[in-house]
């Protein structure tokens, strides 16, 4: 009989890095469970890795290329014919119709493989296309594009040290959820509780009570799209009592006497009715938060998806930077990684060049992805007739998901690098599947950069690969050396450099990375190796967070610019909003939609797992008690909800959990599209929430999509939800 096995491992579900303990018998897995000699998750593991064994045994799972047949069918194909249909078809569309005529799409996991981090830029650049796009501009990139004008580099991200924070200040986050996000922090409810045991304190600004909000000691409901405003009234009362104390960063920080100037106009007693926050309150969260001997604001996706996202993110920063809680202990900090991706990403740009249709500026070179279906439905040069989807789903996943649905629909071609026939890949010409998570080495590049600690791990496959399936790395090498091969002497080039990267594989790209990293000493030094990271399966503590500053600094003048031109160009905009002081939406029959995050949820890309989605119905719109009086709404009954952009009909959970005036629905669902191959998730549907989300509300200064706060009426529909199966 087969022996047991231990695989140790870091799960790539989600940003939290969690260490797992995989126990194999033969070619099965007999259970998962969390390595509790992980120095950085110490056991701790969400449902969410346990369900890699689904992933890892979904029968809906493809392993081979696959072509759709006129007749709508899939058709199993050789990989070499893959290969040369998609990249022929691709170069063709680009001959006849320009470059920008090809786009490409990357979706939130190709993030969490080391393989297509590395891979994919080369591959991008090799199709010389301006149309690239990514769930970045769904999510994070107001964090980047205010990271960019401030500290020089939109990777370099301040992470919140709540090991040893004393006030922690959590706006539109939920990270007791998320284990944290742009802050790798796995076993948050456990972080939190030895933060309140020390005797600090928690407090959780969100226009719903969170779960994160339970565990807190203050949650104050906010108006969706305000917290801009909260922040800046906040500036004002630290600038006003003369309690800004920059400390050690005043000898690197321009900008001061200029933020003073802007938030003078923004008192607490103004800006009151409209964030819906008494101004006694906001005056005293800002003096507790100022006198805390070690204090840390933090915001994420629900004040980067709102029309005043790259304000709010800049204000976040602004905030730890005037009392001194920048770059210090227990304040916002940068992480020390063994392989730093500022080093291998551009430090970015913003609005080099603007999408053909409505203008939305690039950043990074990416454009923002509330633009991709104009783009393809548009007539005129460059207009994109060709897509390159990796690992999304933006049918479900982007604002007016209808509209991109029916946009993808009159492609010229499309190919998608992904492992489900899913709302989005219905519409491919051809599928390449990669290989599954636990066939492939990985490293987390990116979150590890993102961590609250410093720690390495590397994660060997547990299972050997399928015979004939392909590593992402190595589909994104053949497409980049076929399409590179226009001319002898550019197949000549292209050929070299796939037998460099053949030849050194992701190991030897890895190890020359720790070598030369921070914590490495050269090529023959004794600092870190792939080898002695190898050689610690539960990985390597490196320590707490240091203080980095200036040197970490990528501004021209290593100096921190606390109020760049290219954020303060908001302030009109913002003025001028709350000149108008609009009524809240309740007034006009209009109500707030705002998302929310589930821990048995990833986006859209594991409701085919049984084991997270059944049980109680999670897709429901949740409406506070009063606005069900008012619209005549009981729990359990169906409520249409329109918007601008469309509607949808979803069942109504009616709960204090929200503010008056406000309705929430989770992303990630609506698997009822015809042509789906997601036999569990198209048994637990649910309705999307892009479905009414508006790709007209953007963050100006960024294009983020805003995704929160979108205007909705209600109307009750007659009859009970109907029963989930059992």
């Amino acid at each position: 009989m087969a022996t047991d096995r231990q695989h140790y491992r870091t799960c790539n579900l989600c940003e939290a890095m969690c260490g797992l303990e995989i126990t194999v018998r033969g070619n099965d897995i007999v259970r998962i469970e969390g390595d509790r000699q992980d120095p950085f998750s110490q056991g701790y593991i969400c449902p969410k890795g346990v369900a890699l064994q689904d992933l890892h045994t979904d029968p809906n799972r493809l392993r081979h290329p696959v072509r759709r047949t006129r007749g709508g069918n899939w058709e199993r194909i050789t990989w070499e014919a893959a290969f040369d249909e998609v990249a022929g078809r691709l170069r063709d569309i680009q001959e006849r119709h320009g470059n920008n005529a090809v786009a490409t799409y990357q979706g939130n996991p190709a993030v969490h493989n080391f393989g297509t981090v590395l891979s994919f830029p080369s591959f991008v650049r090799t199709l010389k296309t301006r149309n690239i796009y990514s769930a970045s501009s769904v999510d994070q990139l107001p964090h980047m594009v205010a990271a960019h004008a401030m500290f020089g580099h939109g990777l370099l991200l301040p992470v919140p040290d709540v090991e040893r924070t004393q006030f922690f200040l959590i706006m539109g986050a939920n990270p007791v959820v998320s284990n944290g996000s742009l802050m790798t922090a796995p076993g948050m409810s456990r972080r939190l509780q030895a933060l309140r045991a020390r005797g600090g304190r928690v407090v959780v600004v969100d226009p719903r009570r969170t779960e994160t909000a339970e565990l807190a000691d203050q949650h104050l409901f906010i108006r969706p799209g305000t917290d801009a405003y909260l922040l800046l009234a906040m500036l004002h009362v630290l600038f006003a009592e003369g309690r800004v104390r920059l400390g050690r960063l005043a000898a690197f920080t321009d900008g001061v006497e200029t933020l003073a100037a802007i938030v003078r106009d923004f008192p607490p007693a103004r800006v009151a009715p409209l964030t819906g926050i008494a101004a006694e309150t906001i005056e005293a969260l800002a003096r507790e938060f100022a006198t805390a001997s070690a204090a840390v604001c933090y915001g994420r996706v629900g004040l980067s998806i709102q029309t005043f996202g790259t304000s709010a993110q800049w204000l976040v920063n602004a905030l730890n930077i005037v009392t001194g809680n920048l770059d210090r202990e227990g304040g916002a900090m940068f992480p020390k990684a063994a392989l730093d991706p500022l080093e291998r990403f551009t430090a970015g740009h913003l609005g080099a060049w603007k999408s053909r249709v409505r203008g939305l500026p690039e950043f990074a070179g990416e454009l923002p992805v509330a633009a991709l279906a104009e783009e393809i439905l548009t007539p005129g040069k460059g207009q994109i007739r060709a897509l390159v989807t990796i690992a999304g789903n933006p049918v479900l996943s982007t604002p007016n998901g209808r509209q991109l649905d029916a946009a993808l629909a009159t492609l010229e071609f499309m190919a998608a690098v992904d492992i489900y026939i899913n709302e989005t890949t219905r519409h491919a010409h051809i599928i390449l599947p990669p290989t599954g998570s636990l066939e492939h080495e990985n490293y987390a590049a990116i979150f590890h950069h993102l961590a609250v600690r410093n720690t390495v791990k590397y994660s060997p496959a547990v299972f050997a690969p399928a015979d004939d399936t392909r590593h992402d790395w190595q589909i994104f090498l053949e497409l980049e050396t076929r399409l590179a091969s226009r001319t002898p002497l550019e197949a000549i080039r292209a050929q070299l450099r796939r037998g460099v990267r053949l030849g050194l594989g992701l190991d030897g790209m890895l190890d020359l990375a720790f070598r030369f990293g921070p914590y490495g000493t050269g090529l023959f030094g004794d600092g870190l190796t792939l080898a002695k990271v190898k050689a610690a399966p539960h990985g390597i503590d490196l320590g707490p967070l240091q203080p980095a500053l200036p040197g970490r600094l990528w501004t021209k003048n290593r100096r921190i610019a606390l109020a760049p031109e290219m954020l303060t160009q908001d302030v009109p905009r913002l003025q001028a909003q709350l000149q108008a002081q609009p009524m809240p939406p309740a007034a006009n029959g209009m109500l707030l939609l705002i998302g929310r995050r589930q821990l048995r949820s990833n986006n859209s890309w594991m409701h085919n797992s049984e084991r997270l989605v059944r049980g109680k119905a999670r897709c429901t719109l949740l409406v506070h008690p009063d606005d069900a009086r008012r619209y005549g709404i009981t729990s359990g009954q169906m409520v249409k909800v329109m918007s601008r952009a469309g509607e949808i009909t979803a069942p109504a959970e009616v709960s204090d959990e929200v503010m008056p005036g406000v309705v929430s629905l989770p992303h990630g669902w609506g698997h009822d599209r015809p042509g789906v191959q997601l036999d569990v998730a198209r048994r637990y549907p649910g309705v999307s929430i892009n479905d009414i989300t508006d790709e007209q509300m953007v963050d100006e200064v960024s294009g983020n999509a805003a995704l929160s706060g979108v205007p909705v009426r209600l109307a009750p529909v007659a009859g009970k939800a109907v029963s989930r199966p059992a």
